[in-house]
């Protein structure tokens, strides 16, 4: 990469939001700054759910078995310990404690554990969202096997890249065209919300090309995010909403990478070329190579 100066960079938006999902698939926090490396933001994604009938990782892309997931929130404490707890109960534990096991398994009606390595060959089954769509969360639907992380460092949880990023306006082009009015970013689990004066669905663009956040962090954006039936999915309090999935069906369906069909699309992945830290309020600006 070709270093810029501050005069070759255009500004573009600001960050808005940031998210870290602890554990794969469970609820996350919202942060107001955080270290981010090539194997993105820190903690993100540090542990999964194994299930150990299978001896897959457990997703929420898979409605059927595992929507259940996201009753529960996962929270990055001291040490640091990965905490967790049911949405609706301050009770919580340590990641690490063979009771957190326990109330999963009876939770998820599955035998399960917590593991922060991928076993060799792990995947995880995705369900075809549209199936899922028309026939409910509860259906057995096909699925497609995934492998982890093609554009992301070995040993992680990542399905595709270290980072998810999403603008403001493309959540509210969504909300406005969706029944409820609204929708909730947590839905989408980015790891940045951009605040943004371009269009909806205007970060489709920004594949291949690099950006700085704030003063330390460069990122590549890579494709942009094929959208799976997690956002329909309750989320903790939050109601099912399959608006998330109808609305960019019909207004925002694209190939995402090269050679694929199009699909519906929310949102960008990005891989980290500069590590630093983000903060709520720091730019996001282009790089232009010199």
């Amino acid at each position: 990469m070709t270093s810029a100066s501050p005069d070759s960079a255009t500004a573009l938006c600001t960050v808005a939001a940031l998210w870290r999902y602890p554990v794969k698939s469970m609820l996350g926090e919202a942060l107001d700054e955080a270290a981010v490396t090539e194997r993105g933001l820190d903690g993100d994604r540090r542990l999964a759910v194994l299930d150990l009938a299978t001896g897959k990782v457990a997703s929420a892309k898979q409605p059927r078995l595992w929507r259940g997931l996201l009753s529960f929130r996962a929270t990055l404490a001291e040490g640091p310990a990965v905490r967790i707890r049911r949405h609706d109960d301050a009770s919580a534990w340590d990641a690490g404690d063979p009771a957190a096991d326990a109330l999963l398994s009876a939770a998820l009606r599955r035998s399960v554990t917590l593991i922060d390595t991928p076993p060799v060959g792990a995947c995880l089954d995705r369900a075809r969202p549209e199936q899922v769509l028309r026939d409910g969360e509860a259906a057995e639907v096909d699925a497609d096997v995934v492998a982890f992380g093609s554009a992301a460092p070995p040993g992680t949880f990542f399905d595709f890249a270290p980072l998810h990023l999403v603008t403001t306006a493309t959540l509210a082009r969504i909300g406005a065209l969706s029944a409820r009015g609204r929708v909730e970013a947590e839905r989408f689990r980015p790891n940045l919300v951009l605040d943004t004066g371009e269009g909806p669905f205007a970060e489709h663009a920004w594949a291949g090309r690099e950006w700085r956040v704030g003063p330390e962090l460069v990122l590549r954006v890579v494709a942009s995010t094929p959208r799976c039936a997690v956002p329909t999915l309750a989320h903790g309090p939050l109601p099912r909403d399959p608006d998330t999935l109808r609305v960019p069906s019909v207004h925002h369906r694209v190939p995402a990478l090269p050679g694929r069909p199009a699909e519906p699309c929310v949102g960008v992945y990005a891989q980290v070329l500069r590590p630093g830290r983000v903060r709520l309020g720091d730019s996001f600006t282009r790089q232009l190579n010199i």
